[in-house]
């Protein structure tokens, strides 16, 4: 990645977050919330902290990758302290309500306060994971924090394909212990977290013209909450994709209907909040098409209430599009998009409450001549992750569909009897009166990654308490913010001395 250590980040309107505490912290998150840092175009960001680094004195590397390193030393009398690196991603899930005009690559985040949460203005917030950056430059600025010698690690395009972690080097950290900072529920310190893969799957499709004496529709579901595709899978959210084609597989089996167009979720890590379908049938069917349109609504709202409450289907006549599918490939899609696996799979039989393995009918998209269909699956076991996402393979199998896995990332394996752990919790203990849940997360974190590269590492993850991550319902929850800030210093403070032989 070429770094233009120039760069300067743009003012915005958005409202002033320099009342909340701690305030370092908070100013540092406001700062980057002015920096565009889509995944793989972080520049920008990377610029921003590069000469931070710099101007601070500090020894600023870096990587091949893109990845920067920045080392400080110890505080004074914590020379002889074991050292840790601090890591966070530096890139941010972009996605918008479809009424917000934003353009991720050039404009800047806008938060607000809304009483106790810090929101953004119809974007994804990016404190997943801007406030582990912020944490860490403010450990860096700061002057008057206990700790020995950190490293500040900031990787890149975690969002996407985990670019930054697979990427590093095994010589460019001197640390043994990791403080992860991209978890999202305060009070839980994460030591394992699941694997996970993509599998995408190309149909072609022939273009054939609309028939005679037809009517054209746009179908839309929208006001879904989306979410984390790993975090948020267990809790009973609508897939607009899977909404979307349960009623055009129902219109197709009742009225004749043919498919132009279906555009249904954005990124392969978020369950999808909207889908779209541009349709015809005969004009003879369109009253009972909108009755039955109506009423399916109704039904899926009644089935979702609780969990989507904001659930919208909407149908509206349109021009009819320049062509159809061809009836195979229809067919053969909406079954396939039926029979796909969406959602929890299996929980874990070791660990309470946990979910072992899932996958995630992300989106589909129209292209010129293919329909591509973005899947995503997650496990904390290797084989079952395989397992599902060669089920998924299968169903599109049965449609003529070519399938396609990514290299996938490993799993974090859980360490009880970490010593990091066990500093940690006591520190949590000490601060706050309480014990900390310990806990695997189903969902990826660079840790896995980092502990293939570095054998040992004992690691945690942990973080303040961030809501609706990977979309624009994303927020964040301030009192959580200044518990997050006060345990890193309270671990840096009681980190233990370095062993000598």
């Amino acid at each position: 990645m070429k770094i233009n250590s120039a760069f300067k980040f743009k003012n915005t309107m958005s409202e002033s977050l320099n009342r909340l505490k701690p305030a370092r912290l908070w100013h540092y998150f406001e700062e980057i919330c002015k920096v565009p840092r889509p995944s793989k175009k972080e520049e920008k960001i990377a610029a921003y902290i590069v000469a931070f680094g710099q101007k601070a004195g500090l020894e600023t590397i870096v990587d091949e990758t893109g990845n920067i390193l920045i080392r400080k030393p110890a505080s004074p009398g914590m020379e002889n302290r074991k050292s840790v690196v601090l890591q966070s991603h530096i890139d941010m899930v972009c996605e918008k309500n479809s009424d917000t005009l934003h353009d991720f690559d050039t404009d800047p985040i806008q938060p607000y306060i809304d009483g106790d949460w810090v929101k953004a203005r119809g974007t994804t917030l990016g404190a997943d994971d801007g406030i582990g950056i912020a944490a860490q430059l403010a450990l860096l600025e700061a002057d008057d924090i206990a700790h020995g010698p950190v490293e500040c690690l900031f990787t890149v395009d975690e969002e996407t394909g985990l670019t930054g972690a697979f990427g590093l080097k095994p010589d460019l950290l001197n640390s043994r212990i990791l403080l992860n900072l991209d978890s999202e529920d305060e009070g839980e310190i994460f030591i394992g977290c699941a694997g996970g893969k993509d599998t995408v799957i190309t149909m072609n499709y022939s273009k054939v013209p609309v028939g005679a004496n037809q009517a054209g529709y746009v179908v839309k579901v929208s006001g879904l909450k989306g979410g984390h595709s790993g975090d948020d899978i267990n809790k009973g959210l609508g897939n607009a994709n899977k909404i979307l084609n349960r009623l055009l597989w129902e219109a197709n089996r009742r009225f004749e209907m043919r498919l132009s167009k279906f555009d249904g979720g954005n990124l392969r890590n978020a369950i999808a909040r909207e889908a779209t379908a541009i349709v015809t049938l005969p004009k003879r069917f369109t009253r009972d098409f909108e009755e039955f349109a109506t009423k399916f609504s109704s039904t899926v709202r009644n089935e979702l209430k609780v969990t989507e409450p904001g659930l919208n289907l909407q149908f509206k006549a349109c021009d009819l599009p320049d062509y159809l599918f061809d009836i195979s490939t229809q067919e053969r899609l909406l079954n396939a998009l039926y029979a796909c696996p969406h959602g929890v799979i299996a929980m874990s039989a070791d660990i309470p409450n946990f979910v072992e393995t899932s996958t995630n009918l992300a989106s589909v998209k129209t292209l010129e001549n293919k329909i591509e269909v973005t899947t995503s699956q997650r496990s904390s076991v290797e084989s079952a992750k395989d397992n599902v996402a060669n089920m998924v393979v299968a169903v599109f199998n049965l449609a003529g569909g070519k399938s396609v896995h990514s290299d996938g990332y490993p799993g974090w394996t859980p360490n009880p009897k970490s010593e990091v752990l066990e500093i940690s919790r006591n520190a949590y203990h000490r601060l706050f009166d309480a014990e900390p849940r310990v806990l695997a997360i189903h969902a990826g974190l660079e840790c896995g990654l980092v502990g293939e590269k570095y054998p040992g590492m004992d690691m945690i993850s942990y973080g303040p308490t961030i809501k609706g991550a990977h979309s624009p319902d994303e927020r964040l929850l301030i009192p959580t913010v200044q518990k997050f800030w006060d345990l890193t210093l309270e671990i840096l403070k009681n980190i233990p001395e370095t062993e000598v032989d």
